[in-house]
C-alpha cells in the first residue's frame, strides 16, 4: 500500500440517490472505510426521503460529520436536539432523525457509518 491516497468527490465510487430528488450520497472509499459526500436539498427530511430505503423506524447509522453548508437540524429518539451549520463538526449516534433548515442545501462530509447508508 502505498502512503499517500487522493481521491475526489468530484469522481465518487459511487453515488446513492435519496428519495424524490432529494439530494444524493457520493462515496469515496479507502482502507479506512468509506468516506461520504452527502446533499441533503430543501425539503430533505430523513424519514421521508432515507427511512424508505433503511426500513428502520430513525436512523440506526452512527455519523462522524462536518458541515461544509447550509443547515440541519438533529433530533435524537430521547429528544435530545441540535441544529448545526456551516463550519461545524458533529457526531450523532444511533437512533435520531434529522431534517434540512432553510431554503439552502445542507452538505455534510462523514467519516463514521457510510458503507450502509442509503444504500438499496
Amino acid at each position: 500500500m502505498s502512503g499517500l491516497l487522493i481521491k475526489s468527490f468530484n469522481a465518487p465510487e459511487e453515488s446513492r440517490p435519496f428519495e424524490q430528488g432529494t439530494g444524493h450520497l457520493d462515496l469515496i472509499n479507502s482502507d479506512a472505510g468509506a468516506v461520504g459526500r452527502a446533499v441533503f436539498e430543501p425539503g430533505w427530511h430523513w424519514a421521508e426521503h432515507v427511512k424508505p430505503i433503511a426500513g428502520t423506524d430513525s436512523c440506526q447509522v452512527a455519523h462522524k460529520g462536518y458541515c461544509v453548508s447550509g443547515r440541519m437540524k438533529i433530533v435524537m429518539d430521547d429528544g435530545e436536539e441540535a441544529e448545526i451549520g456551516a463550519g461545524d463538526f458533529m457526531i450523532a449516534a444511533p437512533g435520531h432523525d434529522a431534517w434540512t433548515v432553510g431554503k439552502e442545501a445542507c452538505v455534510m462530509i462523514d467519516w463514521q457509518g457510510m458503507d450502509d447508508y442509503a444504500k438499496r
